[in-house]
């Protein structure tokens, strides 16, 4: 591939998992969870796809893209935490199904930025990171995000409002 190291390539492979997991959980189920399959796949494939990407110095040290396969590892133990314990207690769910979805627009970042400064071969479409279109680009994907947080807090709201009626309905039948 166009100016990628072998561990380069294996890096995109693996990253390309992750998001394709991303996008069957937000197609198929409207959020991202780590309890089933698809989130679990999502989250070892992100995990990896930090950790490869931590050796990579192709700009010439350590930069912005290592800080955030560093802040994406931390968003995901704080997921873990959430998804596995009672640590966030009521807003667990809220933590674990936004935090996974900000490590979405996290792929997008390096997606848009390395993708748009190597492709087309012969012409690439943007200079860099700087390239005010990668800019744009990342706001809209920013902006995206925002948008689907907002729409899964209220999905998750409503259940959790749902299931607090159900409760109410039940104590008062049995009380």
């Amino acid at each position: 591939m166009h100016g990628l190291t072998s561990l380069g390539v294996i890096h995109t492979i693996i990253s390309l998992i992750a998001v394709g997991a991303a996008i069957i959980a937000l197609a198929r189920d409207r959020q991202l969870v780590a309890s089933n399959r698809v989130g679990r796949v999502y989250m070892v494939a992100t995990v990896l796809t930090c950790l490869t990407g931590l050796p990579i110095f192709q700009h010439g040290g350590f930069g912005p893209p290592h800080t955030l396969a560093i802040i994406t590892l931390v968003v995901l133990a704080i997921v873990w935490a959430a998804a596995k314990s009672s640590v966030f207690g009521s807003w667990s769910r809220y933590v674990e199904v936004l935090g996974l979805s900000l490590t979405v627009f996290f792929h997008w970042v390096p997606a848009v930025t390395e993708t748009s400064s190597r492709l087309p071969v012969d012409a690439p479409l943007t200079t860099g990171p700087n390239d005010p279109r990668v800019q744009a680009a990342v706001a809209f994907g920013f902006v995206l995000f925002l948008v689907g947080a907002f729409l899964q807090w209220r999905t998750l709201r409503a259940g959790a409002e749902s299931a607090k009626r159900t409760i109410d309905i039940d104590g008062a039948r049995s009380g």
